[in-house]
């Protein structure tokens, strides 16, 4: 991975190419980096722990992510990729104007800090069934060699990286873990008859997965600068689709190998582990160890686009704008300052990561406050062109306060309550406010016009 780091270095020369690989990405690579970016931990040891418990109802969690993947890509990839910007942010302010990028950034940047940092604490789990290593230097070792290709060389670096970690998962989930327990364990005969029911985990927990994680897709920092890398909008939008169906197949594989898990390794504690315990019962060492690094690549690839995606959203959406003016400097002195962030940020997941118990409870905060706070101006803003800044601010300030003094009251970060809440408030925030104030200026959605239709890409084409 590392050597892929220092491979990128030498492409990664501009920030177009450090932050979105120079938007040159052809089908396969796209879908593949894709597929492992939003395919992580929680996807893989989360998602075979879900299966463990619920049967194959545990498949819902990751099929809300494939959804998630299909509907970005299939309404929207298209369009947001001629846009040719950097961050969600930078989106907004072209749709509505200056005044809400620092808002919308300080959000995302709390979401996608929050979201590596849980994508590291994972290598504590494969570390210590891999090498048999205690957590800080799991987390040590992991984090520091994704810190040192992505701030190697940026996009183009991670780029290749997942693609190779998308083939070790694709290989190690589905041609050896998968047949092997299934074998195992009996087949599907073997299984009860509770673990094929659909709904066993709880249709209020299939609907707020949706609700939470696939509309997080829909507007996550990580996940939109990926469409960015795509050479054209075709290649966002099918590309893009072929990788939210791998992931649909990938949730049913993950619960169908907890299945069997269950049936192997009955009565453990913690569903989570499930995936240790499956492969140290199924697997000779030699492919369990191709499984465990499966298992690491997921957590690799969803860590580094969500690292780069950290550093992009803080240097593009707060600094700049809190400046008010771009740095000084040309490429090498943007690329440098990139390069910078990223070890920077890196120290600090590494650190928290060290320190931080209850994850799952942060990243669901994280989730509900950026669905809560922005899924409403960025979709409204795709759709409705009576929207303006004033909704659009409105909706994240109503939406974020609602979320989470609704989690206080109801005293549950893990109720359904308050993304609802926050989502229903926001909307009608960003009507009123939108409704309430003076549309949003025509050269300003002349340009949002023209950059949608893609003719700033013929023109940098053109010169």
């Amino acid at each position: 991975m590392i050597a892929f780091g220092f491979w990128g270095k030498r492409r990664a020369t501009t920030e177009s190419e450090f932050l979105v690989a120079g938007r040159r990405l052809g089908p396969l690579l796209y879908a593949g980096t894709m597929s492992a970016l939003v395919l992580g931990g929680a996807s893989t040891i989360g998602g075979i722990g879900l299966g463990y418990e619920y049967g194959i109802s545990g498949m819902w969690l990751v099929v809300a992510i494939g959804a998630g993947v299909l509907l970005l890509s299939l309404l929207f990839a298209g369009r947001i990729q001629r846009l040719k910007v950097y961050t969600v942010s930078q989106m907004l302010e072209l749709r509505y104007g200056p005044g809400s990028s620092v808002l919308s950034g300080v959000v995302m940047f709390g979401y996608t800090l929050m979201l590596t940092v849980t994508s590291t604490i994972a290598y504590a789990t494969i570390f210590a069934a891999l090498l048999g290593l205690p957590r800080v230097p799991s987390i040590l070792l992991g984090g520091l060699v994704v810190v040192v290709y992505s701030a190697l060389g940026g996009m183009w670096s991670i780029t290749l990286t997942d693609f190779v970690q998308f083939l070790i998962q694709t290989v190690g989930i589905f041609l050896v873990l998968l047949p092997i327990v299934l074998v195992r364990a009996g087949g599907f005969a073997a299984l009860p008859p509770e673990a094929l029911s659909p709904v066993t985990i709880g249709t209020d927990t299939i609907v707020t997965y949706f609700v939470i994680y696939t509309f997080g897709l829909l507007i996550g920092q990580d996940i939109w600068q990926r469409v960015f890398t795509a050479r054209s909008p075709g290649v966002a939008r099918w590309a893009g689709a072929a990788s939210g169906v791998y992931c649909l197949l990938y949730g049913v594989a993950g619960a169908v190998v907890g299945m069997g898990a269950g049936v192997l390794v009955p009565g453990l504690a913690e569903r989570d582990d499930a995936f240790t315990a499956v492969v140290d019962v199924a697997m000779p060492p030699v492919l369990s160890g191709l499984v465990l690094a499966a298992a690491l690549a997921a957590v690799m690839s969803t860590a580094s686009g969500a690292l780069i995606a950290t550093a992009t959203v803080f240097g593009q959406d707060i600094v700049q704008r809190l400046r008010g003016r771009a740095p000084a400097g040309g490429e090498e002195d943007h690329v440098r300052g990139n390069r910078v962030l990223i070890a920077v940020f890196g120290a600090v997941v590494i650190v928290v990561s060290c320190l931080l118990q209850d994850v799952v409870a942060a990243l669901t905060i994280a989730y509900d406050i950026l669905v809560g706070g922005l899924l409403v101006p960025i979709l409204g803003g795709l759709v409705w062109r009576r929207a303006t800044i004033v909704g659009a601010i409105a909706a994240m300030a109503v939406g974020t306060v609602a979320t989470l003094t609704t989690m206080a009251v109801v005293g549950d970060i893990y109720a359904n309550e308050p993304i609802y809440v926050g989502l229903v408030t926001g909307l009608v925030a960003f009507v009123v406010g939108s409704l309430a104030s003076r549309a949003t200026a025509p050269a300003v959605l002349a340009e949002w016009d023209r950059r949608s239709a893609g003719e700033q890409a013929a023109a940098d084409a053109s010169a």
